[in-house]
């Protein structure tokens, strides 16, 4: 039996029937066509399922769409900014760490949690930060790179800030 529950889903409020068991991960890709979610490992492996749940990076796939109720859920879409693409993703792009793309959208999102914790991290908070995400192309510096080049672009914030 389906239960009906209201979420933020990338700013936007929502409501929706969701099955006991249905994922996060299923709901996102599935009824709400956000498919920059990726489904891979649907083990909580890889991270391409990666989303932020109040501001948190979780594995969409470990989540139920039940658990979400009344909370806040960021996926790959909304990162985008009225003037195209998040400076975090034009970063990737612009330091090669983006090829095939499947584990980008968690990449982003993992590092987007990171540097809202820690405007500008040393590069091994960085690859602590991207640990649970795997990837088969780049061989992560690139993207410890973009999330260097991301974060050196912000303003650094001062006491009281």
């Amino acid at each position: 039996m389906k239960k009906l529950i209201s979420l933020t889903i990338n700013n936007r409020p929502c409501e929706v029937a969701v099955e006991p068991r249905q994922t996060l991960l299923d709901l996102l890709r599935n009824d709400l066509g956000l498919t920059g979610t990726k489904k891979c490992c649907d083990m909580g492996e890889c991270g391409s399922c990666t989303v932020l749940l109040d501001g948190n990076p979780v594995n969409a796939c470990l989540v139920l769409a039940v658990q979400a109720r009344g909370r806040h859920v960021v996926t790959i879409e909304g990162m985008e900014t009225e003037e195209g693409l998040d400076p975090l993703q034009k970063a990737f792009v612009e330091h090669g760490a983006v090829q095939c793309g499947f584990c980008t959208p968690g990449m982003i999102l993992s590092a987007r949690s990171l540097l809202e914790r820690n405007p500008h991290p040393e590069e091994n908070e960085i690859r602590m930060a991207l640990s649970g995400n795997l990837c088969r192309c780049t061989g992560y510096q690139k993207i410890v790179e973009a999330v260097q080049a991301a974060s050196e672009s912000r303003p650094l914030r001062k006491e009281g800030d």
